[in-house]
């Protein structure tokens, strides 16, 4: 199969799904309305509400659903073969994924910008609120810890990213200090910017920096320290200084990286050989249902309900601009979905070193994806995508050393980028429990800030490695899934209770709910086999809130099932 018509044919499909489905969600569902006031406007207080236009807040909300979800998960699910991983990328962002992101953008701009856990109390009960809010407190706590760790192992592994991502700081800042207090054009202020970020990329090329082993702490532990305390500053700055602008300048590396990769694809054009349909690779799950939890960002993530209600509805300026936002970034990070699944399934067939030796073409492939165990390991997964990146890019010119420094730096900044929004979410989440629970001290913004970074870096550290948050990664991916399940469940009761036509979100949320129920099951009998009581118990609690949360709202619906006439 031709890589050139799978990228052309999906870009199409997924400007026909934006122009078409989008905007009848924005019409008929959820009606939105240039006449409603948004949060932005309502709570300014420009630090966390703070009316942002659109193409800006594209950036920071693409961004930070993006992370490294979309390259880790399709790089490991094509195993089952690119076409059941391609089918699941565009059927989920645009049916599942997009409806989710978007619903819970409009529903928190209608509710003051509250996240998701937080609007459940108004429409299905407090009970469902605090069960909610304590998934989400426990999902942020691993994303913290864990994308740290994502973050020291690119570093580690592509230490000649280490001066790009870092000098990307003060050119952020100092492109939102032209934005917002010199008002220059947005056009020449992006431009130099970009220019002096692929300029340190360059000199990052031929200036590695190498982290030693400090008072006995690994190189991963040190970084991921170092990346906890900067999560902390830049998650208490005010949004404009920081969030924002290094957002934006990410948006436009990612849209170039895509730009490349294309022209890559184009260049190249190399053979899918990867299997169409591999239903039973060695010592992998079964494709159903554990597809469906391992591609998640690029398909569907509940991650995203998160940043869309927490940090995207406080600066969004207008009720039109969140089709952009919500749908457009799910289509978008969709489309890089497909880009990594043609670079693992075709570009790595290219050429791969292994032992001093080259594989090309079927023996590439089948080299990184003889089995699961192979294929697993963060390592893995990000070897073969620069790989199959680097080959197809570096065909038109660009020397490999640097297509290989930006593709890390690529990893980083958006892993990076996550690490920012998630610290700032679990702050909002603290601070809306601890108002729910009258105390006012960890209603604040430095003691719930804290509470975020110091918990996962207690996790990290636990072992005493920095690594320790992959003692519950195991559990992210069905935990992650089945928080979008339940954000659905609550954008479906809103429908419900506006009296709107709710289909649409509910075949999306009965999906997600089987699929990621029958994946905790599989999960939980491991756990059990293996005798991982640690990992049984925090699973079987979030099973029994899940759980919990869908008969309160049964209840509710059948209480009120009076009410329920539809327009």
């Amino acid at each position: 199969m031709s890589s050139i018509f799978l990228m052309l044919i999906m870009a199409v499909l997924y400007v026909i799904a934006y122009n078409t489905y989008g905007k009848f969600l924005a019409k008929k569902i959820f009606k939105l309305s240039p006449e409603n006031k948004c949060p932005s406007e309502q709570l300014r207080d420009d630090i966390d509400y703070v009316p942002t236009k659109k193409h800006i807040l594209f950036g920071h909300h693409f961004t930070s659903i993006a992370g490294t979800g979309p390259i880790v998960g399709p790089a490991i699910g094509i195993i089952w073969g690119w076409l059941p991983a391609l089918l699941w990328v565009l059927v989920g962002s645009v049916f599942m994924g997009g409806v989710h992101d978007f619903g819970a953008l409009i529903i928190s701009m209608r509710n003051s910008g509250r996240s998701i856990g937080d609007v459940a109390s108004k429409y299905i009960g407090r009970r469902v609120q605090l069960m909610f809010m304590l998934i989400i407190l426990l999902l942020l706590w691993i994303v913290i810890a864990i994308f740290g760790l994502v973050i020291a192992v690119v570093f580690d592994i592509f230490p000649q990213s280490v001066i790009p991502v870092f000098l990307q700081i003060p050119i952020a800042i100092a492109l939102g200090y032209q934005f917002y207090k010199k008002k220059s054009s947005y056009l020449l202020s992006t431009v130099i910017a970009l220019v002096l970020l692929y300029g340190f990329i360059i000199i990052g090329s031929y200036v590695p920096v190498k982290m030693p082993d400090i008072f006995g702490i690994s190189p991963v532990g040190i970084w991921t320290i170092i990346l906890l305390i900067y999560a902390y500053i830049a998650s208490v700055l005010p949004v404009q200084i920081l969030l924002q602008p290094r957002d934006f300048i990410n948006a436009y590396q990612l849209l170039l990286t895509m730009f490349l990769l294309g022209l890559g694809v184009l260049f190249s054009n190399p053979k899918m050989i990867a299997p169409v349909i591999n239903i039973s690779p060695q010592g992998a799950p079964s494709m159903w249902p554990m597809m469906f939890v391992v591609i998640a960002c690029g398909a569907i993530s509940g991650f995203h309900s998160l940043v869309s209600s927490g940090t995207s509805s406080k600066q969004c300026d207008a009720e039109p601009s969140s089709l952009f936002i919500g749908y457009g970034s799910m289509l978008t990070e969709g489309m890089l979905a497909v880009f990594v699944i043609i670079a693992c399934g075709a570009g790595i067939g290219l050429g791969m070193k292994h032992e001093g030796q080259m594989l090309f073409g079927t023996a590439a492939f089948q080299h990184h994806y003889s089995s699961w165990q192979a294929a697993q390991g963060m390592g893995s997964k990000i070897h073969a995508f620069v790989t199959g990146s680097s080959n197809m890019i570096s065909n038109f010119g660009i020397p490999t050393k640097i297509v290989i420094t930006i593709m890390g730096v690529f990893i980083a900044s958006f892993a990076a980028t996550t690490l920012d929004t998630a610290t700032r979410l679990q702050r909002y989440i603290v601070a809306e429990c601890a108002r729910n629970f009258n105390n006012n001290f960890f209603a604040k913004k430095h003691p719930a800030t804290a509470f975020a970074v110091i918990s996962a870096l207690l996790l990290a550290f636990y072992n005493g490695t920095g690594k320790g948050a992959l003692v519950l990664w195991p559990l992210f991916g069905t935990c992650n899934q089945l928080l979008a399940g339940l954000s659905l469940l609550v954008i479906t009761i809103y429908l419900i209770k506006e009296k709107i036509f709710f289909i649409y979100t509910l075949l999306p949320m009965l999906f997600m709910m089987i699929m990621t129920g029958w994946a905790m099951k599989i999960n939980l009998s491991n756990f059990i086999e293996q005798e991982n009581w640690l990992l049984v118990s925090v699973g079987s609690l979030i099973v029994f809130l899940e759980l919990w949360m869908i008969v309160e709202t049964g209840l509710l619906m059948f209480k009120k099932r009076d009410k329920f006439k539809f327009k």
